[in-house]
């Protein structure tokens, strides 16, 4: 293995060849890459997703996706390309070649949990709330309605489609996505992605913030 100097200059230069994250390049350098991050038996765990649901669905236990990806040299090939041949050449659905590409991925130590292949992490948060789908956006489209329960913070709204999402800049430049699913005429969902976080541990952070603003926003309505 290179010296440790030597390794990092060698894995920062494949991320910018590649595009890929630093575990992912450091991952190949050192050959990590060539062997499964864990036993066998942790795989289910580590690509959230439990056997029985992942072959009931594509006709493969994860055993068997490392083994057929592993065959095609899917360690060297982007996000993308993986879930192109998933759903292409081996016959699984859009939604699926993606949950199986993210969990080889994982297995791999392509990508930690909640980690995107590009480095970086996003934490996810939902609420239902017996509102409907209007009111709860109200309660984000505006400042004067989010000041009410989220106050303080200085976002900026990119885009806007009424009553379905919002995507939005955080104060510290990483991005939110909030959406809004409808459960009938008097319930609805809302659903914050934020995204470009930098770690395990903002993922952690990030989930509780937003666990305490969706409490408060219940308590507006």
């Amino acid at each position: 293995m290179p010296k440790h100097k030597d390794l990092k200059r060698l894995v920062r230069a494949r991320m910018a060849k590649t595009g890929e994250s630093y575990t992912a390049a450091r991952a190949h350098i050192t050959g990590d890459a060539n062997r499964p991050a864990a036993p066998e038996a942790s795989w289910p765990e580590l690509a959230g997703m439990r056997d029985e649901a992942v072959a009931d669905k594509t006709g493969r236990t994860w055993a068997e996706w490392v083994a057929v990806l592993d065959a095609v040299g899917a360690t060297e090939m982007s996000h993308p390309e993986i879930a192109k041949h998933v759903k292409d050449e081996l016959g699984v659905s859009a939604w699926w070649s993606q949950t199986v590409t993210v969990g080889y991925e994982r297995i791999r130590g392509l990508r930690a949990t909640h980690q995107l292949r590009g480095g970086s992490f996003r934490a996810s948060k939902s609420k239902t709330l017996a509102v409907p789908v209007s009111t709860l956006y109200r309660a984000f489209a505006t400042k004067r309605a989010r000041d009410r329960w989220m106050p303080g913070v200085a976002l900026t709204v990119r885009t806007k489609i009424e009553d379905k999402s919002l995507r939005i800049t955080w104060p510290d430049e990483t991005h939110v996505l909030i959406s809004f699913v409808p459960k009938g005429d008097e319930k609805a969902t809302v659903t914050v992605t934020h995204e470009r976080l930098g770690s395990a541990e903002d993922v952690a952070r990030v989930k509780t913030e937003w666990a305490e603003r969706l409490a408060a926003l219940a308590t507006t309505l």
